[in-house]
């Protein structure tokens, strides 16, 4: 597989302060170590940094969120850029900023957003053509702007109907890394199951399931976790009994030989070979 230039952080998404469901008072951001990341693989605080808040329902509040946390740590170069509609996609104003970027933040929210109003558009591909080619070009994403990294994407579906056929919804992400299909606030939300059912419509594919602040650095198909929390890579390769293309929906579902991994800070998966690396108790944290 040809290696790619760039670089990918999906992030797991934090939802933090409040304790109401209401987007409004549960407002997702990235903590500050996290970010720090962002920031470093990007080129430091002089970095051209522009913020999507396209699959969020409170564009504005959640733009000016990333604003304050990046300037918190000195950046002085971001930008939101408010893509409403694939006409906003098109524009030579979006098209500009793309072009300029050292890195692009996604943010959390509905993963459909993000493919139904950029997917197939100019900046799409500009973006897949600078992460192909461009040393130091960073593609990073919170939440619904991590899922949306894999070809094969979740797009819903719920945990309390776990392991029956047709409890998780797919759909096409933007195709940056089409090995990997990525969930998110994994831990916290119990979403163990459509995972492994997604693993189960695609075992040729890795699953990934990302906890709340904890993010993978991937670079030239290696991925490194960083974070507090933990990363659970399902390898659904060698299952000796997957019937999911011949059951009927609604059907409970029954998986053999489906492998995990638990990783945490440090950590590293190559995507290629399907392998781990798992830092010795002696290795300091990064």
């Amino acid at each position: 597989m040809l290696e790619n230039k760039g670089t990918l952080i999906p992030i797991g998404g934090n939802e933090d302060k409040g304790i109401e469901d209401n987007e409004k008072h549960t407002l997702e951001f990235i903590s500050e170590g996290i970010l720090f990341h962002v920031v470093r693989e990007a080129g430091g605080v002089d970095a051209n940094i522009v913020v999507i808040p396209t699959a969020s329902s409170i564009p504005v509040e959640v733009g000016e969120n990333y604003l304050d946390a990046f300037t918190t740590l000195g950046c002085k170069n971001v930008t939101v850029l408010d893509i409403r509609s694939k006409e906003d996609s098109e524009k030579q104003a979006s098209i500009d900023l793309i072009k300029t970027a050292n890195c692009i933040m996604f943010s959390g929210g509905d993963q459909s957003k993000i493919t139904n109003k950029i997917g197939g558009t100019q900046i799409h591909e500009i973006i897949k053509d600078r992460y192909k080619n461009e040393i130091g070009f960073v593609v990073a994403g919170t939440s619904a702007g991590a899922m949306m990294m894999s070809n094969e994407m979740i797009a819903g579906g719920s945990a309390t109907e776990s392991f029956i056929k047709g409890a998780v919804d797919m759909y096409k992400g933007l195709g940056l890394v089409p090995g990997l299909i990525i969930d998110t606030h994994f831990i916290k939300r119990g979403r163990f199951g459509r995972i492994s059912e997604a693993v189960a419509q695609f075992p040729e594919l890795i699953g990934i399931g990302l906890a709340e602040d904890t993010g993978m650095i991937i670079k030239n198909q290696k991925c490194q976790v960083i974070g507090s929390g933990m990363v659970i890579i399902f390898d659904g390769r060698e299952l000796e009994h997957n019937k999911h293309k011949i059951l009927e929906q609604g059907t409970p579902m029954s998986l053999t030989n489906l492998r995990t991994h638990i990783l945490s800070n440090g950590d590293r998966f190559y995507i290629d070979e399907k392998k781990v690396k798992v830092l010795s108790i002696e290795a300091p944290f990064i």
